[in-house]
C-alpha cells in the first residue's frame, strides 16, 4: 500500500527531512501495521539525522509513536487489529503514517491515556523510568541535580523525583523555563549560565553535594556535573546535547570522592518483552498515582518535522512536542 515518511539520504540538518511516498508492504511474521495518531519528538531523532549516531542511509527517523494496529501478520499473539498501542525502538521509522514493527515492540495503551498523551510521553517517561530507578535508584531524602528541567524527559523526571521523596534542583536556561520547572516538583532551580554551579549545589545540600546528577548536556557539563556530587555519588550521562563527552582520566573520579559514573540507555533495561512489560507497568502506575503534568508544548504536522527539529535545538520547546500524521 502507498503511505507518506520523512526519509533522509544524507546527514545533516534539518533541511535533509524530506516528505516522500512510499510502498508498504504487508506485516510479515511477528508484525504488525499500525496506523500512527501521534508521533513523538526526542533529542535521540537530532542525533540520527546528524550522523552522531550512525544508520544506514537511507533511513526514516522517530522511535516513538502511538497509533491503531490495523493488521497483523502470522504469528502475532500480543496485539489484536483495533487495539490502540504505543512503542519506542528501531529501526527508526515513526516519522511515517503507517508502518510496520515488530509486534513484540508494541504496549496496549491504558485507558486513562489518549493516544497524544501517551506518543508525548512513552520514550521520556521510560527514560525518566531508567533514570530514577535503575541508573540511580532515588530514595527518600535524597538530593538530586537535573539538567533541562524544564524538557520532554526533565519535567517528567523532576515530578517523578519528588513523588519518590527526592528533593530535586533543576537546572534551566531562561527564566521561563525556570518557573515551568518549579510547577513540576523542582524545589531549586540553578540557571544554565551561572558561572559557578558546583558553588550553588554545594550550598543548596549544606555542603554535601548531590547523590545523583542526571545530565543531559554532555561535553560541555561533565566536568562540572562531577564537582556537584557527594563521596560515592552517581553520575549519570544520559545525552549529548553539547556533543559527546571528551576521554577523562578515571583519577578524576578518585580524587572527587569516589565517584560512580554510568552511561546508560533504554535498550539495555527493556530487552526482553518481561522486561518490557514491567518497566511500562512502573511507568503507567505513576501516571496514574503520582498524577504529573504532562504538558505538550507544542505541536507540529508530520510533514513540518524540519521546523520542529529548528525550534527543539534551538531550545525554543517546553514539555513533549509531538508530530500529527
Amino acid at each position: 500500500m502507498k503511505t507518506h515518511a520523512i526519509r533522509i539520504h544524507e546527514y545533516g540538518g534539518p533541511e535533509v527531512l524530506c516528505w516522500e511516498e512510499i510502498d508498504l508492504a504487508e506485516p510479515g511474521n511477528g508484525e504488525a501495521r499500525i496506523k500512527h495518531t501521534a508521533i513523538g519528538l526526542n533529542f535521540i531523532d537530532t542525533y540520527h539525522r546528524t550522523g552522531l549516531y550512525p544508520m544506514e542511509l537511507p533511513t526514516g527517523l522517530g522511535s516513538e509513536a502511538a497509533g491503531i494496529v490495523e493488521a497483523i501478520g502470522p504469528g502475532v499473539t500480543d496485539v489484536k487489529v483495533g487495539d490502540r498501542v504505543v512503542y519506542t525502538g528501531r529501526p527508526a521509522d515513526a516519522y511515517s503514517e503507517r508502518r510496520n514493527l515488530e509486534a513484540s515492540q508494541l504496549v496496549t495503551i491504558p485507558n486513562f491515556l489518549s493516544d497524544a498523551l501517551a506518543a508525548a510521553v512513552f520514550l521520556k517517561g521510560l527514560t525518566a523510568w531508567y533514570l530514577l530507578r535503575r541508573s540511580y535508584v532515588v530514595k527518600p531524602g535524597d538530593a538530586i541535580l537535573l539538567y533541562a528541567a524544564a524538557g520532554g524527559v526533565g519535567s517528567l523526571a523532576s515530578q517523578w523525583a519528588k513523588h519518590l521523596g527526592a528533593t530535586v534542583i533543576g537546572i534551566v536556561g531562561t527564566p521561563e523555563k525556570a518557573e515551568l520547572a518549579k510547577a513540576q516538583g523542582c524545589e531549586h532551580i540553578i540557571m544554565a549560565d551561572d558561572s559557578d554551579v558546583p558553588g550553588m549545589v554545594k550550598e543548596l545540600t549544606g555542603g554535601v553535594g548531590v547523590a545523583a546528577v542526571y545530565d543531559s548536556v554532555g561535553k560541555d557539563t561533565f566536568m562540572t556535573s562531577l564537582d556537584c556530587l557527594r563521596p560515592h555519588g552517581t553520575m549519570v550521562t544520559f545525552g549529548n546535547a553539547s556533543g559527546p563527552v571528551a576521554p577523562f582520566a578515571p583519577a578524576e573520579l578518585a580524587k572527587r570522592g569516589a565517584l560512580y559514573v554510568t552511561r546508560p540507555i533504554l535498550a539495555y533495561f527493556v530487552s526482553t518483552r518481561d522486561d518490557l512489560l514491567h518497566a511500562c507497568h512502573e511507568l503507567f502506575e505513576f501516571l496514574q498515582t503520582g498524577k504529573p503534568t504532562i504538558r505538550i508544548g507544542q505541536t507540529y504536522a508530520l510533514k513540518d518535522a524540519a521546523q520542529a527539529h529548528r525550534d527543539l535545538e534551538a531550545r525554543k520547546t517546553t514539555g513533549s512536542t509531538i508530530l500529527l500524521p
